[in-house]
Formats: C-alpha cells, sequence, structure tokens
C-alpha cells in the first residue's frame, strides 16, 4: 500500500517523529523528528534530514561526521503520525560512535560482568544467538555445546556443517516443510559456531548481501566472467 504524504499528520509544531531502522538486520539505530522540508530534502536527496528542534534548523544526518543514512524506504504507521525510515547506515548513528543509539539496558535490572555481558540492541535473534556464542567461546562451559563442539576442534564443527546439510536437503526432498525449517534451524545454528569461530560477525554477512544485492534495489542472480555479481 502506497500512500500521499500529504496525508501525514504532523504536531502542532509542524513536526512528525522519524524512527531509523537498519535495513539489512532491523536495528533500531536513532528517533528524531522531521517537519515537511526535511521529508522533502529526504526524498529528494535519498540521505536522511530532520529538524533540530533545539537549534531550529534544519540538518542532514552525518553532514558533520561522514555518517550519513542512505535511506531505502520509508514507511509511516497506521495513523499517518510517525515515520519509519530504513536505511543504510554509512557509520555509526549514535555521536558517541555506538552504531544505534539504544545501547543502554534500562529493563530488566542486569549486573554487567565479563561472564554475562549485558545484551545489545541487535536487530534481532540471529545477533543474539552468535553473542552467546562468542560468549561461550571466551568463557567456556562444560555443560555447554558450543564450547564442547568448539574444543573439539574445527574437524568437529565442520562435521556438523556436513551433518546437517544433507540432513536439510532430505527435509527438502521428502516436501515436508515443518523438517525443512527445522533442519536449516539446526544449519544455521552451527553455521554462526563457526563464523564465531573465526569471529565473523552476522553484521558483515548482512553488508556482504546488501553489496551483492541490494545497493542497486534489485536483486542480482548472475556472475559475470570475472567472477563478480553482475
Amino acid at each position: 500500500m502506497t500512500i500521499d504524504l500529504e496525508s501525514l499528520i504532523f504536531d502542532v509544531q509542524g513536526l512528525i517523529p522519524a524512527i531509523l531502522q537498519d535495513w539489512r538486520d532491523g536495528t533500531v539505530l536513532m528517533v528524531a523528528y522531521m517537519n515537511r522540508e526535511a521529508l522533502d530534502k529526504t526524498i529528494e536527496t535519498g540521505h536522511a534530514h530532520f529538524w533540530s528542534r533545539s537549534r531550529q534548523e534544519l540538518w542532514e544526518k552525518g553532514a558533520t561526521s561522514g555518517h550519513y543514512q542512505r535511506v531505502r524506504e520509508l514507511f509511516v504507521d497506521c495513523d499517518r503520525d510517525t515515520l519509519l525510515l530504513k536505511v543504510e547506515p554509512m557509520g555509526p548513528a549514535c555521536h558517541t560512535g555506538e552504531p544505534s543509539c539504544f545501547f543502554s539496558l534500562a529493563w530488566p535490572a542486569a549486573k554487567e560482568s565479563t561472564d554475562h555481558p549485558l545484551p545489545r540492541a541487535h536487530g534481532g535473534v540471529i545477533d543474539r544467538l552468535y553473542e552467546v556464542i562468542v560468549n561461550r567461546r571466551e568463557h567456556p562451559n562444560a555443560e555447554s555445546y558450543v564450547s564442547s563442539l568448539m574444543q573439539g576442534g574445527q574437524d568437529r564443527m565442520l562435521k556438523k556443517i556436513t551433518e546437517e546439510a544433507g540432513e536439510m536437503i532430505l527435509g527438502s526432498k521428502n516436501q515436508d516443510r515443518r523438517e525443512i525449517i527445522a533442519e536449516t534451524t539446526d544449519l544455521l545454528f552451527h553455521v554462526l559456531i563457526v563464523l564465531g569461530y573465526h569471529e565473523i560477525p552476522p553484521q558483515e554477512l548482512y553488508q556482504e548481501l546488501a553489496s551483492r544485492y541490494g545497493i542497486s534495489g534489485h536483486r542480482k542472480d548472475g556472475h559475470n566472467k570475472e567472477g563478480t555479481h553482475d
């Protein structure tokens, strides 16, 4: 569904809140405000522009730091009084240098320690699961399956990849939807373990996928003679 921007509802100050979300992994990056000029400038340039309530002026995110937020899609909520911008971050969204402004845990209360680091506001379960895997690598636990698999060495981890891939193939051959989901989940879990072993975070995969399939706005399915995606 596409809506007419003229139907947007701005507040009495002529502003509308805008939430920025990483289009690759769903991480909520920041919240700011737009007036109509900022919205028009965002659409015109493809870079997020906002209205500063403290300085009372238009500003482009990243104009000073170089950390622009390239807008991929713009959504409007059901009441038409809030915007959601799916963006490709060109650097940290937060002025502190953090990728997201939402890095401070408020609830539930938790104590930060080396064994149990505070969770970060990543986009989804894959990122959180990867953090658990890395924690098991850095702080082995005799009762942890991940720890025991890693301590078994690279060959043992790679053997599990082969086994899980084979089971996923069988699920597909059997035309069994439930089996495909279950076995693909097992495969993905063990792939994350291998990534954790090599210290490769999922964000690097998101970026690789984005560079291959997302920059031009449509999927690219082939390779040219030089081996790059055409």
